[in-house]
């Protein structure tokens, strides 16, 4: 796991991209929490287009392919990440470098079935305009699976209230200036609610056997309290 040291020089991910690639790979929550549990909520994606929104280094849209979907798009803030990305996926996808909280004016209304948005939400400071974008470019009746830091890890680490809402700035123990926010789930599912989406699933991931294996201390938490929380959205006709 990676310790949160608190800190106020924020940054993105640019910094960092290439050593959070080797960290994602084998990582007991990215690898082997949050990407098995986003990807169950995905369900059958044989046929599909799908948009990458904060793709990373490419992890999902590689398994995304790898089980069926005709073509994944992504896009990134870090071009680094993009690049990354291009080079681990090289077939069936596109990437660019792109501010989720700008109009993905390039990309037509209705023309993706599933859009996926994985541990990126919360670092964003216009969340209600991004998802609203993403229902957009859905098609009617598709589908955003969207993961995000579980509302009482942040409360139970941090303190105060619960329902504080707030920007948090940190230095991660591998060095990583991390902005994000904190806000109780009411918040987080009310602002899904104000893009138009409606709630079809709402996951409290539980480890997998493989962590237990490569990182028992991890699965021994993951089994008490969890660490993310991640919900399949359906879009409704129209975004509120």
């Amino acid at each position: 796991m990676i310790s949160p040291v608190t800190d106020h020089e924020p940054s993105g991910f640019e910094a960092f991209a290439s050593d959070y690639e080797q960290h994602a790979a084998r990582s007991a929550y990215n690898a082997l929490y949050d990407r098995p549990a986003v990807l169950e909520l995905c369900g059958d994606v044989r046929g599909l287009r799908v948009f990458d929104a904060g793709c990373g280094p490419g992890f999902y849209a590689e398994k995304l392919l790898a089980r069926g979907a005709s073509e994944v798009v992504g896009v990134d803030a870090s071009a680094t990440m993009v690049d990354l990305a291009r080079a681990r996926v090289p077939e069936r996808a596109s990437f660019r470098a792109h501010d989720l909280q700008q109009p993905l004016d390039w990309l037509e209304s209705g023309s993706f079935d599933l859009a996926v948005m994985a541990l990126v939400i919360h670092h964003l400071d216009d969340r209600v305009g991004a998802l609203r974008e993403l229902h957009r470019i859905l098609r009617p009746d598709g589908a955003l699976v969207l993961s995000t830091h579980h509302p009482t890890g942040d409360w139970g680490r941090q303190g105060g209230s619960y329902f504080d809402v707030s920007l948090v700035e940190e230095t991660w123990s591998r060095g990583w200036h991390v902005r994000y926010w904190r806000m109780p789930l009411t918040d987080v599912v009310g602002e899904c609610t104000d893009a138009g989406f409606l709630i079809e699933r709402l996951v409290e991931p539980r480890p997998t056997a493989a962590m237990a294996v490569q990182f028992p201390d991890d699965h021994a938490k993951l089994e008490r309290e969890p660490g993310f929380i991640a919900f399949r959205l359906r879009a409704t006709k129209e975004s509120t």
